[in-house]
């Protein structure tokens, strides 16, 4: 199995550059996993495919604005900041632009003087470990200086932050969206409650890995980036009580996915936790937990677009992407929406 079998040729006019209004109106391909039927709808109308008791699973991780512009101290030269990971404290590794402004000991400042930079080391891999400081709560300074750190492919810019954000999202600390969430709004929400679906919340902080391309031609050679997660107590036993009455668990979005089955894999059951994980899921793999997903359409050659493969099957997936370039739906982050069922 190669990379390249997971390419597929996307026009660029196709790449959603601004999200959609209302969150709800985006358009739908819902691919049976089976049969590898299509039928094309509108993200509002996924309520009719989902009956009483089944179960939706959100990540409720909330992004950072993770994307800061300073200048050097002593020479004034403007710099960019990307916050990759919290290591302790106000301790972060970061990626730095350009590097060569960023050596260990030079001091930044941000915003006029409301946050100050100083970085402790410089790592083999080229990202830094950074300190910073700030007169006000860390978070609350970054939220008043930083940028969402939206994908590369994204050029326009972003208007309203809470665009990059889901309705439900709560736990501050991924440095990209889990993009499947976007499209529903509070209403969408409490429709789907109201008809007996349950939902609810894993935490899987996105890193910026998740944009990471594969650089090997062998599949199965490619090493994942990896992620904190958490399952909740609640989330844990309305899984396995949704499994044990014979309903359907549903992940929104590839991170949910990932979290599920990642605990699966490694505990042999659904269960409270937290920790790590570093799952690659492509075709062969058996899926211990899913019985749906939603999802939004990846980038060719990607581990998502593999990731959904092994859900559906490869020709299925390939054969849905294609329909979906003839019938002009919109891609990646701010596009369009694919439930497979």
């Amino acid at each position: 199995m190669k990379t390249s079998d997971f390419y597929y040729d996307l026009p660029k006019e196709l790449i959603a550059q601004t999200p959609l209004e209302p969150r709800d109106s985006s358009r739908l391909l819902v691919l049976g996993r089976e049969s590898g039927n299509i039928e094309h709808k509108h993200f509002h109308d996924i309520i009719d495919y989902l009956n009483p008791g089944d179960l939706l699973v959100c990540n409720d991780s909330r992004v950072l604005p993770a994307r800061i512009f300073g200048i050097k101290d002593e020479t004034g030269a403007r710099v960019e900041f990307l916050l990759l990971k919290q290591i302790s404290g106000n301790k972060w590794e970061t990626l730095c632009k350009p590097g060569k402004k960023a050596r260990a000991g030079a001091k930044f400042i941000f915003g006029d003087g409301i946050m100050t930079a100083t970085v402790v080391e410089v790592k083999d891999d080229g990202n830094r470990i950074v300190e910073f400081e700030c007169e006000d709560n860390f978070f609350s300074a970054l939220d008043r200086i930083g940028q969402m750190p939206l994908p590369p492919y994204i050029t326009e810019e972003l208007k309203d932050k809470e665009r990059y954000q889901t309705v439900y999202s709560h736990e501050l600390g991924s440095a990209a969206a889990p993009t499947a969430g976007l499209h529903f709004t509070n209403e969408l929400m409490e429709k789907i409650k109201a008809k007996g679906i349950n939902i609810a919340y894993v935490t899987l902080h996105v890193g910026l890995g998740t944009f990471r391309p594969v650089k090997v031609d062998d599949v199965t050679k490619h090493k994942m980036h990896s992620e904190h997660y958490e399952i909740p107590e609640e989330t844990a036993r309305l899984i396995n009580e949704t499994k044990k009455n014979g309903k359907r668990v549903i992940a929104v979005g590839t991170t949910s996915c990932r979290t599920l089955e990642s605990v699966a894999s490694f505990y042999g059951e659904i269960k409270p936790c937290d920790g790590f994980t570093d799952i690659f899921i492509y075709p062969g793999y058996e899926f211990k937990v899913l019985d749906g997903l939603i999802t939004n359409f990846h980038l060719p050659e990607s581990t998502l677009i593999m990731l959904v493969s092994a859900f559906a099957g490869y020709d299925n997936i390939m054969n849905a992407y294609k329909v979906a370039v003839e019938e002009k739906y919109r891609f990646f982050s701010f596009g369009d929406a694919m439930f497979i069922l």
